[in-house]
């Protein structure tokens, strides 16, 4: 069944499996898929399904749409096609599954994933191992240790963070949701953001901090 990935700044915000003959993209909040940003249109895009072919057509968006770095109106999609709207980078996916893609991990009291295995030992000018400890709420004192390249945080559509493990260290940037998750007591901005061993994070009320070895 195709797929689109949306990312921004190469993190990954969301997965959309595409069921419908026709998905719709914009600002709005009707849209199947919501991208709240001021460089995208209200109604900016449709996806059309007819059959395994899945046409994108502009819906004459006041920023336009772009398919591998070109301009477009209307044109049929190709596996691993990159649709560009803003800052924002949809990839579509035909047949093929998409690999190496997590969903994002929505902290609830109660409801904790268990820590995955400790990360492996850092090699020399990488970041050793990190985690983040909840310290509010039901799941008050558990800590996700951050294993992975990306691990993204929060409740998708109200405050998603995603937080990056990169050579120089692990950065977090806001990538999703109206409520603007916060760092230290200032908003997170898009731009990535270095964090230092027990910075303070909130994200749609639950206070979380960043614990680094």
């Amino acid at each position: 069944m195709p797929k689109v990935i949306v990312s921004i700044d190469g993190v990954v915000i969301k997965e959309v499996q595409l069921t419908k003959d026709r998905t719709t993209l914009g600002r709005r909040p009707y849209n199947d898929i919501v991208i709240d940003n001021l460089a995208v249109s209200g109604e900016h895009a449709i996806l059309q399904m007819a059959g395994q072919e899945v046409t994108l057509e502009d819906l004459n968006s006041t920023n336009g749409t772009y398919i591998n770095g070109k301009a477009v109106k209307k044109q049929v999609l190709q596996n691993n096609d990159t649709i560009e709207i803003g800052k924002y980078k949809i990839r579509f996916l035909g047949e093929q599954v998409a690999a190496g893609y997590d969903k994002t991990m929505v902290i609830k009291p109660g409801a904790m994933p268990p820590a995955p295995a400790p990360a492996p030992a850092a090699h020399d000018g990488e970041p050793g191992s990190a985690a983040i400890r909840v310290l509010n709420g039901a799941a008050a004192g558990r800590e996700v240790a951050l294993v992975k390249v990306v691990t993204t945080i929060g409740k998708p559509g109200v405050a998603v963070a995603a937080i990056t493990r990169r050579p120089h260290g692990f950065v977090v940037a806001h990538v999703d949701g109206a409520d603007n998750p916060r760092l230290n007591g200032a908003v997170i901005p898009v731009e990535p953001v270095l964090l230092k061993n027990g910075d303070l994070l909130e994200l749609a009320g639950i206070q979380m901090q960043f614990v680094q070895a």
